[in-house]
């Protein structure tokens, strides 16, 4: 088994978990539930957080939160895109909480001309690249699982300190660690690129000749179509400007279609979304190939009434679906998908040493190069998860597989026969 080495091409380039931010510090556990208030469904990566603090998490796939607070009462700020916000003061951790939002209502503007949503993205672009000094200091939960034919065959979990700005991560140092495998056809040695790379903006690429959605090219290269303005709680205030894109038919070598949602106010990405269906991707292994191989982005950033100009990176989330070909085994369907959450951020400079990230770069070797921590792992609340990542780990656990490669099986004795007994 060769690790597939993930290449590129560079193009601001170079799972779905339950996540939880607390402090170290933190005396009283809140759980609960976020819902939309009219259909009862549950809402994913919704926002929980403590006012004026930096304390906050999201929901997992579920709707389902866990928040640690040093104290009550605490006031808590719901929100999520579609949703208007809500403001909760929460006095008692006795019983889950159950939370709900109302959905915002969508309308199109009355502007609708055509260049529209042009303008919106063509402001976006420059308040990125007036934001792109701003600097944030904190910590992220980075997840990694690979599953081969549906079956979970790798997991990663690490915490990163993490230095961003407002539309990537600049730099990362790795603090803690695992990893666990199970025998299979391939496994990825760097898929942490994707996250610890992409950006909306790169103070320094050529935008005149760049590819990206947020970038002075977006009429040469794009299509843009205005969905609608989700209507926000404050009425004399524009709202957030949902619009699809997608890359020109012209543009034949690269691809790629999605959504971003943008404040019609003060331009800010609230949220992007892009998935690339014509990636180019390539593995190590010379008698494998990748087929189809589809990359999906999503990021989100922190969305709290404190922060208008500019807000850091609330989570990021980024999946590579393909086919693995080569010339002993049929085609077979393969996933891997990460999802960062980002927690702890704040304004304050640092004295860690922050790495730019690599195509060199090795995952499993900055893990192993670490001491690992069973007890850090089994009591820190920001790596709770769903039931469904509790059953890919738990599996792992089983097989004592975290910290190292699982080890592969004794070679058996050889077995002789003589005169009807077994030697």
């Amino acid at each position: 088994m060769r690790a597939t080495s993930i290449l590129t091409k560079p193009l601001q380039l170079a799972a779905w978990l339950f996540l939880f931010a607390t402090t170290a510090h933190a005396q009283v556990q809140l759980r609960g539930t976020v819902s939309d208030k009219e259909t009862n469904e549950k809402l994913a990566f919704a926002s929980v957080a403590v006012t004026g603090t930096t304390l906050g998490t999201t929901t997992n796939a579920d709707g389902e939160f866990i928040l640690n607070v040093p104290k009550l009462p605490v006031l808590l700020l719901v929100s999520e895109l579609g949703h208007l916000k809500d403001t909760v003061r929460v006095r008692s951790a006795a019983e889950p909480l159950r939370l709900t939002l109302a959905p915002a209502s969508v309308a199109l503007p009355e502007v609708k001309v055509g260049s529209y949503p042009f303008q919106l993205v063509d402001r976006a672009y420059r308040h990125l690249r007036s934001t792109h000094k701003r600097k944030y200091f904190g910590k992220a939960f980075y997840r990694q699982i690979t599953r081969i034919a549906n079956q979970p065959t790798e997991l990663q979990e690490v915490i990163w300190n993490v230095k961003s700005n407002p539309s990537r991560i600049e730099g990362t140092a790795i603090a803690q660690g695992r990893f666990a495998a199970l025998p299979s056809l391939t496994s990825f040695a760097n898929f942490s690129l994707y996250t610890r790379s992409f950006g909306l903006f790169d103070a320094n690429m050529d935008t005149t000749k760049s590819l990206a959605l947020l970038s002075p090219t977006v009429v040469q290269n794009y299509l843009l179509e205005l969905k609608g303005v989700l209507a926000g709680p404050d009425s004399t205030k524009g709202g957030i400007a949902e619009i699809d894109f997608q890359t020109r038919p012209e543009l034949t070598k690269y691809r790629a279609e999605g959504t971003v949602w943008i404040d019609v106010d003060t331009y800010r990405v609230v949220r992007y979304r892009m998935s690339s269906p014509n990636f180019t991707a390539t593995t190590a292994n010379p008698n494998q190939k990748f087929r189809n191989p589809k990359l999906e982005i999503e990021m989100n950033f922190q969305n709290t009434d404190a922060i208008a100009a500019a807000a850091p990176l609330e989570y990021l989330k980024v999946s590579l679906n393909a086919t693995l070909v080569g010339p002993n085994n049929p085609a077979t369907p393969i996933e891997v998908s990460s999802f960062t959450f980002f927690y702890d951020t704040n304004t304050t400079p640092t004295t860690i040493s922050y790495a730019r990230v690599s195509v060199d770069d090795r995952d499993l070797t900055a893990i192993k190069a670490l001491t690992y921590d069973p007890s850090f792992w089994a009591s820190n609340p920001v790596v709770q998860r769903t039931p469904v990542e509790d059953e890919v780990i738990a599996s792992f656990e089983k097989k004592g597989a975290f910290g190292t490669m699982v080890k592969k099986a004794a070679p058996k004795p050889d077995v002789r026969i003589r005169n009807g007994r077994i030697e």
